[in-house]
């Protein structure tokens, strides 16, 4: 009998004890492929030599410092290779273990940023409806997930959610992309209007919306008039690049496909590569010198933020990536999955959606392409197509409540930046088989 507490109590889960490549292995010698990286995670697979002897190696040397007493070598290194490569005027990283304790730090770092400012009644986050931004109580409450909000509400803090930019379910007949974005956009500034601008301290939204919705990126122009709102009421830019970024959309940071810089940016997931848990919230040279000129002290922490085991994978992971050009192919081979998805379901009765960016792709199930009415949540198909999938040999991330966090279902392929040509033939044949199977 286990003592672990899964998941879910009911689910009797295979036990994983090998990786190779894009595929992981079961105790019967069951090969799966990882079309979904786990949760968008190994973006390397799961045998990459470099970043395992990286973990060793510093293993051998140093384990663990307490960051309130030392620094370490791989953490500034770390630091200093996203910051040459990051956007706008990122200048500064903290380190935590994931994401949810990188969006919960990039709301707390809002606050003191304008405390210490002077600025004691700006309190109010903005984000937006079918998003997420982690499971801690504060990121939840940011987060529009419904589903994963509903049992927690009376615990959590008052955030405001405006419309998502959903062009596939959401753009009215008869408006272009275009037009679209800017209305969807300019909610931002009714709200902080209707809040009062004085008291609005931040805006936080994914740039291409990850598990919730399904890889649904933004129109052209959308998030330059969100920066432009902003910064005519003063109001901090939150990215939460947790899912998205890291490569997973063809850009080393998921904001530079919209030429956007944010304030603060939060990554992880793809940080680590799954070799070790990870997370990290960057800010502008802007907010550091508030802290820095002010009390010096943030007042926030976590026992393994800086952890040097981990920081020495992540550098390895990002200088894999670099060095070896895995972003620019991670975007080549995007193309060429979603052209599979295309042309393998572009006109099936049930699929009224392929989108995404990079190896970072969505497909979204309809009950009638035309209305683009979703399946009864009753239906249960998420369910189904994961079930189905994974009989056949094939890890993907369906999700139901799509459109609102009840309604709709879709399914989130994010597989390692290592795909091959042929590989993508095998996920797309699965999960043929699998939305076969599970379709009424």
């Amino acid at each position: 009998m286990s003592h672990v507490f899964p998941r879910h109590t009911k689910a009797q889960l295979p036990t994983a004890v090998a990786g190779d490549g894009c595929y992981l292995i079961d105790a019967d010698g069951k090969r799966y492929f990882d079309g979904s990286g786990g949760a968008a995670v190994s973006c390397l697979g799961h045998s990459d030599a470099d970043v395992i002897k990286a973990v060793q190696d510093q293993v051998g040397k140093l384990a663990f410092a307490h960051t309130s007493f030392l620094t370490s070598d791989p953490a500034e290194e770390l630091a200093d290779l996203l910051i040459a490569n990051a956007p706008g005027d990122l200048d500064r990283v903290y380190f935590v273990s994931g994401g949810s304790e990188a969006t919960e730090s990039a709301i707390k770092l809002a606050r003191q940023y304008y405390l210490e400012k002077g600025e004691t009644e700006r309190r109010h986050v903005i984000a937006r409806r079918q998003s997420y931004h982690g499971n801690t109580l504060g990121a939840l409450a940011a987060g529009g997930n419904e589903w994963r909000r509903t049992q927690f509400a009376p615990l959590l803090i008052d955030i405001s959610h405006i419309a998502p930019c959903y062009e596939y379910a959401e753009r009215s007949e008869g408006e272009t992309p275009y037009d679209y974005g800017q209305r969807v956009a300019n909610e931002l500034e009714a709200e902080i209007l209707r809040l009062g601008p004085e008291t609005v301290m931040a805006f936080m939204a994914e740039p291409v919306v990850g598990a919730t919705s399904g890889a649904v990126p933004p129109v052209e122009g959308y998030f330059k008039r969100v920066r432009e709102i902003c910064d005519q009421y003063g109001v901090l830019l939150i990215l939460d690049e947790v899912m998205c970024g890291m490569g997973r959309t063809g850009h080393l940071f998921a904001c530079d496909a919209d030429d956007v810089a944010p304030d603060i940016l939060c990554i992880a997931k793809g940080l680590g590569a799954g070799y070790q848990p990870i997370g990290a919230m960057l800010c502008s040279k802007q907010i550091y010198q508030a802290i820095e000129a002010g009390s010096g002290f943030f007042q926030h922490g976590h026992t393994y933020i800086g952890h040097p085991v981990a920081t020495a994978a992540a550098l390895a992971v990002v200088r894999g990536m670099l060095d070896r050009g895995l972003v620019q192919r991670c975007g080549e081979m995007g193309e060429k999955l979603q052209a599979a998805l295309v042309e393998r379901f572009g006109q099936h009765p049930h699929v009224g959606d392929i989108r995404g960016r990079g190896l970072f792709r969505g497909i979204e199930l309809v009950a009638d392409r035309e209305t683009k009415t979703p399946f009864a949540p009753s239906l249960g198909l998420a369910k189904k197509i994961k079930k189905a999938a994974f009989e056949a040999g094939l890890i993907c991330y369906p999700m139901s409540g799509t459109r609102d966090g009840v309604n709709g279902d879709h399914i989130l392929l994010a597989p390692p930046f290592i795909i091959t040509d042929e590989q993508i033939i095998e996920v797309v044949d699965k999960l043929e088989l699998a939305i076969g199977k599970s379709l009424p």
